[in-house]
């Protein structure tokens, strides 16, 4: 199988090491093109000079892009992966479903779109660990299975295009949940004097320790003697796509818009760029 992948950011390199770890013919393409460059000397593969002529050159195309603008720009145009000829085009970002559906809608006669994003840290992505939330059937994916079994652990089918999508940012907003009550209670502890590593060492073995507190332990302790693995710009994003969700399909998330309006105030405040750990840090420097 022929196959391409677009978007080589902190996710999107270790993704594409194991397709080629796996045997697939691999054909890379980036916005960046000195990212490409440098990964396709490293795993000495093709890189494509544009979208469509890396669509033209495989059978099945695989995303992994920011957001819903660095998808739109990817596939539409007259350069685009949809002025190629791939049969099939797996979009693995944290897309908005109505973004998913303008994919499916806009994609040439006789190929498909499947949205398949992923669940899992920078670590799970190069370990081949991520859980991939596909918005197809069982039949649908099973082309698509050896693809899915080089870069993860568990690929789940939710049934219908977009719903990958709705499922990611579901999964995402109770990331970033956790990631905000962490803060508050590490802040909370720091307040009445228990040391944060003890204050930690405690969470970590309570009943509310989640996976991710385990793997982000480095980042919450000393989050500038370690590399960023997502953004607080990257949270913002993906909670005000969560918003506008529940806002159309009429369900209340009030925790949801706290955690956002905190992003925001961070964003604002100079952490866009901090790894998403950096909340902890703006909740003890802002008394909020």
């Amino acid at each position: 199988m022929r196959v391409g992948f677009v978007g080589l950011g902190r996710m999107g390199a270790h993704m594409a090491r194991n397709l080629l770890g796996a045997g697939f013919e691999l054909t890379l393409w980036n916005r960046s093109p000195e990212k490409s460059d440098a990964l396709a000397a490293e795993l000495g593969c093709a890189t494509a000079p544009s979208p469509s002529a890396l669509s033209d050159s495989v059978d099945v195309v695989l995303t992994m892009l920011a957001d819903d603008p660095s998808s739109e720009s990817v596939h539409f145009g007259p350069d685009g992966l949809f002025a190629g000829t791939a049969q099939t085009y797996v979009e693995m970002g944290t897309m908005s479903p109505d973004h998913i559906q303008r994919l499916a809608q806009g994609v040439p006669e006789g190929a498909c779109v499947i949205d398949a994003p992923v669940s899992g840290a920078t670590q799970a992505a190069a370990d081949a660990q991520l859980v991939i939330m596909a918005g197809c059937t069982p039949q649908d994916a099973k082309p698509l299975a050896p693809l899915f079994d080089a870069m993860g652990k568990e690929t789940l089918c939710l049934g219908q295009t977009g719903s990958g999508a709705v499922m990611k940012l579901a999964v995402n907003s109770l990331i970033h949940g956790i990631n905000q009550t962490l803060a508050e209670a590490m802040t909370l502890a720091e307040a009445a004097g228990i040391e944060p590593k003890a204050a930690f060492d405690v969470i970590e073995a309570s009943a509310a320790c989640a996976p991710m507190l385990k793997y982000r332990r480095p980042l919450y302790l000393n989050e500038a003697a370690h590399a960023v693995t997502f953004t607080v710009a990257l949270a913002r994003k993906d909670m005000e796509v969560t918003a506008d969700l529940a806002h159309k399909l009429g369900t209340d998330m009030p925790q949801g818009l706290s955690t956002l309006d905190i992003l925001r105030q961070a964003e604002a405040d100079g952490y866009a760029a901090r790894d998403m750990a950096s909340i902890l840090t703006f909740m003890r420097e802002n008394k909020i």
